[in-house]
């Protein structure tokens, strides 16, 4: 049935008559689905109030009239007497077409049956026989799948088994490699060291299971191979370092592997050190003495050299001249001994050591840090080992060298050359090495060798001292002294970068080269008279101001000596101070006011007052050349003028409170000009200022 559109209205006969109706209404009804009209029901009110009451929304009232418009018929009277068996014509054929249809599918449906119930018959017969089949050939498979799993776990342990023996075991060329000592040491050897060293690690984790034997078996071999593998090693080390050639700087790099490697074995490296540095030490004691000699034994082919021996009688030179060589051979085996234990780019300086580094662990497999022959400690202490013939014949040497100075300043050179040497083979050898003890010995020997000689000079100095001379200046032996510590002093400057204790070094220097001279030069002022021990002592000390002066690090002591030289230069004042009061005549009048007071007021006093004026005026023409006079003896003339000066300014200071006080009795003693004290002492304290000045 085809849906009718909405935007069309069904179609119906406009010519249809009134006897038509009662055809028409009871098709409607039954297209509409409507229950018949009754026949006792006739009226056509009725009937076109049944039609009326279906509405057109009703679909199925919609789709019959849809299908009565498509049928396109004539509006006659025939047609439609014969409307309602058209359409059950119409209705009956489709219905056969139907069934005629329905009948093929039936017949097609009956083959299927048929192919249905042949397949059903095939599949049990199929089945029936694979049931039989399977019921034949179970044993067959239940064995054969017992055979494939067998079969998995021999192909398992074949495999574990191989991968036990590549991993635990070596080969015989391997084995050959590592003990056989008509193999060379070469890069097989490290390579099946290494493997062995893995295998033993390796071999820990096996004694963890129940069964041990194995573990145990493989530990017990590969620990003797390892040994004889070391043995081998040991051996072969010994030639080497025999046949080594030390002016060679490129040396062998199996060498320098196989060291890293005897490292793990402490007692086996030490030996192989031990004769090495044996020697090494006679090699180096042999030349030290044909250098020191230029004296060579049978055989030997050295170029002959200029021997240091020659320049004994330089004291200075020769002891410079054995700690150059010294110096030399001991860098010199220490780089020799740095390309020995590291490749190019390698060394001390990088943290690199002999067994700690992960290179060197990859190589031996063997991180644990049991050994460590880390540097700079042990080159630094191989190196000592190689010089300890050398720093006995350097330390007797040296040791008749500084006994035979016979200067203070040579000896004090001699003292800090060996200082900075110590210093320098510090950073060689390490600050516990024996010859840097051995050199520090001598320099504590050049340094008492200097104590001694200064003291000699002071017990020459103090058995001399009757026969000084009569002058104020400071006494040859003080000169001496001076230009003594100055040269000192320079020699310090020089060498106070590398003391490690400068200030002390310094003290020491005051201590043994100054002080005690100038306490010689106290005990000679004190048997002199006033202001003649003040003028010694201020020249003496003035002297040795201007020595420490000319050195920065010396401006403590210099401020300490100059400190001294101002307490006698204010002792020199007050000597001053004391002649003007007594050559002008008023040392009685300056120290006593209240006296003065009580003798003005009688005949003798004022008397006294004016002989005391009549002094003054006297003394003042020529009062600062005579006290300039007094001071002739001190070398420094600006000092003593100004010590004359400042003793004038302290005396007219005086004389000013004298003549306040001169004032206050006169106005006392009243207006009579006879009477007035001004009129006997007329001076006044201006007057003084510029006859002093």
């Amino acid at each position: 049935m085809r849906p009718v559109a909405t935007t069309s209205k069904a179609r119906l006969p406009r010519d249809l008559s009134s006897d038509s109706h009662d055809f028409m209404l009871p098709l409607a009804a039954s297209a509409c689905g409507l229950p018949p009209l009754s026949k006792g029901l006739k009226p056509l009110g009725a009937k076109i109030a049944t039609i009326l009451s279906t509405t057109y929304s009703d679909d199925e009232f919609r789709d019959t009239l849809s299908l009565l418009n498509d049928q396109c018929f004539a509006n006659d009277a025939r047609t439609r007497r014969q409307f309602r068996l058209e359409v059950l014509k119409q209705v009956l054929q489709n219905n056969g077409a139907i069934v005629d249809e329905f009948q093929s599918v039936a017949e097609q449906l009956q083959r299927m049956r048929f192919t249905l119930d042949e397949m059903t018959a095939a599949y049990e017969d199929m089945k029936l026989q694979v049931l039989s089949s399977q019921s034949e050939t179970l044993s067959t498979l239940a064995e054969t799948s017992s055979l494939l799993e067998k079969r998995c776990e021999i192909k398992t342990h074949i495999q574990v088994l191989n991968m036990i023996t590549d991993h635990f075991t070596m080969s015989d060329d391997e084995k050959g490699a590592l003990i056989n000592n008509s193999n060379p040491v070469d890069e097989r050897y490290f390579e099946a060291l290494r493997r062995m060293k893995g295998i033993s690690q390796d071999c820990k984790i096996l004694l963890g299971f129940e069964g041990q034997t194995l573990g145990s078996d493989l530990i017990d071999q590969m620990s003797q191979n390892t040994n004889l593998g070391f043995q081998k090693l040991y051996r072969w080390v010994h030639k080497e370092l025999k046949a080594l050639d030390f002016e060679n700087p490129q040396m062998n790099p199996p060498i320098r592997r196989a060291l890293r490697v005897l490292a793990e074995r402490p007692s086996l490296l030490q030996n192989s050190l031990d004769v090495f540095v044996g020697t090494r030490d006679r090699i180096l004691c042999d030349a030290f003495e044909f250098a020191l000699t230029g004296n060579k034994r049978p055989g030997d082919v050295r170029t002959p050299v200029k021997p240091i021996d020659l320049a004994a009688h330089d004291t200075f030179r020769y002891v410079s001249d054995i700690f150059a060589w010294v110096h030399s051979a001991a860098v010199s085996e220490r780089e020799v001994f740095e390309v020995l234990f590291f490749a190019e780019g390698q060394g001390p300086g990088n943290g690199t050591d002999l067994v700690g580094d992960r290179q060197i662990g990859n190589l031996t497999a063997d991180e644990d840090g049991s050994f460590r022959f880390g540097p700079p400690g042990a080159i630094g202490d191989l190196v000592d080992r190689d010089l300890s013939s050398v720093s006995r014949v350097l330390g007797q040497r040296v040791q008749q060298a500084i006994h035979s100075v016979e200067e203070p300043v040579t000896a004090y050179r001699l003292a800090m050359l060996i200082s900075f040497y110590c210093a320098t083979f510090r950073s060689i050898f390490g600050a516990s090495s024996q010859f840097v003890d051995c050199v520090n010995k001598l320099e504590h020997e050049a340094l008492r060798q200097f104590r001694a000689l200064i003291r000699d000079q002071i017990v020459a100095v103090q058995t001399q001292l009757k026969h000084t001379q009569g002058e104020l200046l400071p006494p040859v032996f003080l000169h001496d002294a001076l230009s003594q510590l100055k040269a000192i002093l320079q020699i310090y400057s020089s060498s106070i970068s590398a003391s490690g204790h400068g200030e002390r070094d310094f003290a020491v220097i005051i201590c043994e080269a100054y002080q005690p001279f100038m306490t010689v030069c106290e005990d000679m002022a004190t048997s002199m008279n006033p202001p003649d021990d003040a003028i010694f002592l201020l020249n003496c000390r003035l002297a040795a101001a201007k020595v420490l002066e000319a050195f920065d690090f010396a401006r403590h002591e210099e401020k300490l000596v100059r400190e001294k030289a101002d307490a006698g230069a204010a002792k020199l004042i007050a000597y001053q101070q004391g002649f003007f009061r007594t050559a002008s005549g008023l040392q009685r009048f300056l120290t006593s006011h209240s006296h003065l007071l009580s003798d003005v007021k009688t005949d003798a006093g004022r008397a006294a007052l004016q002989r005391a004026s009549q002094q003054l005026d006297d003394f003042l023409p020529s009062a600062l050349i005579d006290a300039m006079e007094r001071l002739k003896g001190l070398q420094d003339l600006a000092l003593a003028r100004e010590i004359t000066e400042a003793a004038a300014t302290n005396f007219c200071t005086e004389f000013e409170t004298l003549e306040v006080t001169l004032k206050a009795s006169d106005n006392a003693l009243g207006q009579n000009p006879e009477h007035l004290l001004r009129s006997i002492f007329p001076r006044t304290t201006a007057e003084i200022r510029v006859l002093l000045f």
